[in-house]
């Protein structure tokens, strides 16, 4: 159908109109948008296209001529990237007129009036903020002060012929750098968790800067994916640079995993997810030539990336430790119940989820109740206050471990922040019970099989944060100490 009128900015998609906050404006200007003039010489009428239906009870899409109702003769169908194909978006010609009743300037006042107030926005920054400055200045505190003096005193104590005996975290030097248990898994983590990093990362940046607009729908998507499929190299030579330093020496078996375990279980997910989309008849199922192309993707481009990746990290040297690691490890003595590794891991997520629980519920929202995100640059802080949450908490838990003379930092350090998704996962079923309105088996079960991926990818993104902060501590801090 075309609808007659003329004018000279156009909205495409129901996304837009967001930003229609000044209503005595005639024009807006969205980053990644340019305007587009319909007034050409002899054109008075612009076709417009719709994407799909949607219900507050369900999360089944579904096409706009799967029913009766919204039959249309034509069969024009605009060309769709990989993102809308994945959020179930065929797009279609509208087969209904303009309602002449409602001024242009007004026909998306009740979309607008649904959106979350920007000062509420505000108010969670603020609140990521201030844990982030306690935090700060929690780990300012050890470093400036406790960290110091125990250096100054243990150097101190070198110099001295009738040293007396080490304590704290000097003395398990002899076992801090030793390969952890469970080694292989631990490097295959991490170099997921550092493609999924720098694949958020570059998402999340371009967004900002307009080249991810929601006015191109599905871009995102699309942007996040083909930035995974690319970054199988970083996380191939992570793996392998990682597994190689923890002493381990069959490097087939963890390129292997590298290239299959997470992204294997996701895969699951989504095609079990997807079945059931196809049973349903939702046009949120994926088609089998866009599945074979996944597929594609990632065994022609994303597992050969992971394998020169990891050839590269196999070939170079091992890491090298500020301290030598005992043959004999030492016995770790007995833990007081706050540093035990069970209440640390559960106290160590609390702080990094206080910081991203509002973010979280507009997030969810735009998923599962049709609501349009759009504040990316918000986001985008949030998530590095994020990551600056997890490494302060995580270092810190570490440090007091370490003092308790508990050696064992790799798993705890990722496990730590990783705990974040955890929460996470508590909170989506929170969520789901007093928020949303769903019904039906189906719907359920999709609800909750999308939500398990997403709190793998969380588990994986933030856990390596996590450990890679430890790392870093623990070298600088052992690298500074005199040690016989």
């Amino acid at each position: 159908e075309k609808r007659k009128m003329c004018s000279l900015h156009r909205a495409r998609g129901s996304v837009l109109v967001i930003f229609l906050l000044l209503h005595s404006a005639t024009s807006f200007y969205l980053p990644g948008l340019a305007p587009v003039s319909f007034c050409e010489p002899g054109q008075s009428t612009i076709e417009v296209f719709v994407n799909r239906l949607d219900s507050v009870e369900s999360v089944l899409p579904y096409e706009y001529t799967a029913f009766d109702f919204c039959a249309i003769d034509s069969e024009k169908r605009p060309s769709e990237n990989l993102g809308q194909v994945l959020f179930g978006e065929r797009i279609e010609p509208s087969p209904y007129k303009e309602d002449k009743h409602i001024r242009w300037a007004s026909r998306w006042d009740y979309i607008l009036e649904s959106m979350p107030h920007t000062n509420i926005q505000w108010f969670s920054i603020m609140n990521s903020l201030v844990i982030v400055l306690f935090l700060s200045g929690m780990v300012a505190m050890i470093m400036l002060r406790t960290l110091h003096k125990d250096i100054a005193r243990y150097n101190q104590m070198d110099s001295v012929e009738d040293a007396q005996e080490e304590f704290g975290w000097k003395l398990v030097h002899g076992d801090v750098f030793r390969p952890p248990r469970k080694g292989m898994l631990l490097s295959v983590f991490l170099g997921s968790g550092t493609q999924i990093f720098i694949m958020i990362f570059v998402t999340l940046f371009f967004a900002c800067l307009g080249f991810l607009s929601p006015a191109n729908r599905g871009a995102l998507m699309t942007c996040a994916v083909v930035l995974w499929v690319l970054l199988g190299t970083p996380a191939g030579y992570v793996a392998a640079r990682f597994y190689k330093s923890f002493g381990g020496e069959k490097w087939k078996t963890n390129v292997l995993l590298t290239c299959f375990l997470c992204p294997g279980v996701v895969f699951a997910d989504f095609f079990v997810m997807n079945l059931i989309l196809w049973g349903e008849g939702s046009s949120a199922a994926m088609p089998f030539g866009t599945l074979v192309a996944i597929l594609a993707l990632w065994f022609c481009i994303s597992v050969p990336l992971t394998f020169i990746g990891a050839y590269f990290g196999f070939k170079k040297t091992g890491i090298e430790h500020p301290v030598r690691t005992n043959q004999i490890p030492r016995q770790i003595p007995e833990q007081s119940f706050y540093t035990r590794s069970l209440p640390g891991i559960v106290m160590g997520g609390i702080l990094p989820f206080g910081c991203i629980f509002i973010q979280l519920f507009f997030i969810l929202n735009s998923i599962w109740s049709h609501q349009m995100y759009y504040m990316f640059g918000f986001l985008f802080l949030v998530f590095i206050i994020l990551v600056i949450t997890c490494s302060e908490a995580t270092i810190l838990l570490c440090y007091f471990h370490l003092c308790a003379e508990d050696y064992h930092w790799q798993w705890r350090s990722f496990l730590t922040s990783g705990f974040t998704a955890v929460y996470f996962l508590v909170y989506a079923i929170h969520y789901f019970f007093s928020k949303l309105q769903i019904t039906g088996l189906a719907s359920t079960i999709l609800y909750f099989g999308y939500t398990m991926i997403m709190a793998l990818i969380f588990f994986l993104f933030t856990g390596t944060i996590g450990f890679f902060a430890c790392f870093w501590f623990v070298t600088k801090i052992y690298s500074v100490v005199k040690v016989d």
